[in-house]
């Protein structure tokens, strides 16, 4: 071989400084692939949780008829699996061994038997704590400092989800707390589903994926159209970092608890589909009524918060202050256009333009309203237009047709 075609050959240095950087490449990516690849949330998680409506007030009953109702309703069958239970479960203090244990006056049965029920009824029980010496309510012990232990008892009474708090911290940050969870979770030998609720303190969306299924990146809603719109609001912002195993959470549904209207659920619930926001339902659904339930159980709604591609949709045009589009991809090259009029005098056209959706100029879609059920006559290009009324949307499916 000539001796301009030769190769040099890297220093011995040089081979040792590429093989330590390749470990410590591979070590990084295995610890962010240790925390967030559990398998779960491929999807925005469903199910329920007492705190919206029943706050403290609940007790085994309260979990058990939930769990017979959501089987009854065919909440269950539409995809909410998961009973929560929120704040106010445990003893006010640990056992003198450390443990955390039932209320026994609300839970006599214990957690484990309360889960083997819920598992009978093919749903999953979750569980609440809080990155904090005590939860919220300051009615029982958090885990802080305890994260092993108490993984360890979550995982014995085969419990599948944790919401975890942010409650009487330590003034340690949330991206040390968290993932501290994260971590005795993995190693409780349990798959435990892990939501994390600091509130969207520190950025959580650009961290929460390397700790866990879901984050918070809002204070807690409350059943009024002014907090639901804000918290959906805040949530936008970080759109891009959802994706399947890890999703963006505006918190949980108000639909049907009695503080907004008919058409003001309706948007909720579109927007919380729309956004891959997890569906959480907030309100006794042993009493549900057939309105609630209708919003609740939209299978074409709940579609587009389930479609595997996980890309949450966003807002994409605003025009003033009150009408706006969002719009977000899903498979098979469709696409899902919600038209909101936030305003609460009038009745007003809004246009999804296909620049702005994210349709090539030119291509011809067919426009499925997935409320009334109904494929709109002709097909459309270039844009759809539709009248919404106020504090009301229009949620749309396009999808691509031959001219």
């Amino acid at each position: 071989m000539a001796p301009d075609a030769r190769r040099r050959r890297p220093s011995p240095a040089a081979v040792l400084l590429l093989l330590m950087l390749a470990a410590c490449c591979c070590r990084l990516a295995g610890a962010r692939r240790a925390l967030l690849d559990n398998g779960l949330g491929l999807t925005p998680q469903m199910g329920w949780n007492s705190w919206n409506h029943f706050y403290c007030d609940i007790n085994e009953t309260v979990i058990r008829t939930t769990a017979d109702a959501l089987v009854a309703t065919g909440l269950a069958k539409a995809g909410y699996t998961y009973v929560n239970i929120d704040d106010c479960w445990a003893d006010d203090q640990r056992t003198k061994e450390g443990y955390m244990a039932a209320n026994p006056k609300t839970f006599p049965s214990g957690i484990k038997a309360l889960a083997d029920y819920v598992h009978s009824k093919g749903l999953k029980l979750g569980i609440y704590s809080s990155a904090g010496t005590r939860t919220c309510s300051d009615r029982m012990p958090g885990s802080l400092g305890h994260e092993d232990t108490d993984a360890n008892t979550f995982a014995s009474w085969d419990v599948d989800y944790l919401k975890y708090d942010n409650c009487y911290t330590d003034g340690t940050p949330e991206t040390e707390r968290f993932p501290r969870m994260s971590r005795a979770l993995k190693n409780s030998g349990r798959t435990i589903f892990y939501s994390l609720c600091e509130w969207g303190y520190m950025d959580v969306a650009k961290w929460g994926g390397t700790a866990g299924n879901s984050w918070r990146t809002t204070g807690d809603i409350n059943d009024t159209w002014t907090s639901m719109m804000d918290n959906i609001d805040r949530n936008d912002a970080y759109a891009q970092y959802a994706k399947p195993g890890g999703w963006n959470d505006p918190d949980m549904l108000e639909v049907g608890n009695g503080g907004m209207t008919y058409d003001e659920y309706v948007v909720h619930f579109s927007l919380w589909a729309i956004a891959k926001a997890p569906l959480i339902i907030g309100c006794d659904v042993t009493s549900i009524s057939e309105e609630t339930l209708g919003i609740l159980s939209n299978a074409e709604v709940i579609a587009i918060n389930q479609d595997r591609l996980g890309v949450q949709g966003k807002r994409v045009r605003n025009y003033g202050n009150d009408l706006e589009v969002w719009a977000g991809r899903l498979t098979r090259h469709r696409q899902a256009v919600l038209l909101l009029n936030r305003g609460a005098a009038s009745t007003a056209s809004i246009t999804a333009a296909w620049p702005d959706v994210g349709i090539r100029p030119g291509v011809s879609v067919e426009a499925r309203d997935v409320w009334k059920h109904e494929t709109l006559p002709g097909k459309f290009t270039g844009s759809l237009t539709a009248a919404v009324e106020p504090h009301s949307c229009k949620l749309f499916v396009l999808t691509p047709v031959p001219r």
